[in-house]
């Protein structure tokens, strides 16, 4: 996590560097960096019911919507804000070893965005590369790309032993941006979460949020250069350049 020092330099970042929306159009970006969950696969409520569980199996209690608003955390970050559990240590193992149980038998019955394979679709056909940038563990992003039917068309590789280390520290983004070979100046990402907002700034990358995920408020959103209700707005406004 940053420090003081890195917390204003990321803030300051943001202010001078972020962009309207109407400033930023798709001809100017190359590569698009993609979340995942609650971006492109309506599932940031099973995960948060699958942490719950598994908080509560091993006698740990937290504040409902403190757990909601820490979805898209990594699983090291989110045990220390909710918990003080290290993801190294018996406890912090055992949870999450349940979590991901519980979330596998969830995974069937979500669903894709609104709109996430037509905008992928969009994007390919424009020549941008598409890329994913999350701190989400590989064998989970894989089969939330497979689920919401946009796994064929993602063409950057994953690297679970970069992006898994590079995850506990919020340097996924710039991982992402180095598998697909991509400058963050030319590179925009897309996702649903202040920590999404957080890393990307941090890798010089500019976001635009989607609502989709659930939990946040356009106040917490604030930093994107813009926000919109799910992949198919984003979708009409690329559309109509």
């Amino acid at each position: 996590m940053a420090g003081p020092a890195g917390a204003r330099r990321i803030t300051a970042w943001l202010r001078l560097a972020l962009t309207r929306a109407d400033a930023v159009p798709l001809s100017h970006f190359e590569t698009v960096l993609l979340d995942v969950d609650g971006t492109l696969l309506d599932s940031n409520a099973a995960h948060a019911d699958a942490w719950a569980h598994a908080l509560h199996s091993h006698g740990l209690s937290v504040n409902p919507k403190a757990l909601r608003q820490s979805i898209g955390m990594s699983d090291d970050q989110l045990l220390h804000a909710l918990a003080q559990v290290s993801e190294s240590s018996a406890l912090g193992r055992g949870v999450v070893t349940r979590k991901r149980q519980v979330f596998a038998t969830l995974l069937p019955g979500l669903a894709p965005t609104r709109g996430a394979r037509a905008l992928l679709q969009h994007l390919g056909r424009r020549g941008l590369g598409l890329g994913v940038a999350t701190a989400a563990p590989i064998d989970e992003v894989q089969a939330g790309l497979r689920h919401a039917g946009v796994a064929d068309l993602m063409r950057a590789p994953l690297s679970a032993a970069n992006d898994m280390e590079a995850s506990r520290d919020g340097r996924h983004v710039k991982a992402a941006l180095e598998r697909c070979g991509a400058r963050p100046d030319t590179t925009v990402m897309i996702g649903d979460t202040p920590h999404d907002i957080e890393a990307a700034a941090r890798a010089g990358v500019r976001f635009v949020a989607l609502r989709c995920g659930g939990s946040w408020t356009d106040s917490d959103l604030r930093q994107a250069i813009a926000i919109y209700d799910h992949p198919e707005a984003l979708l009409a406004q690329w559309r109509a350049e």
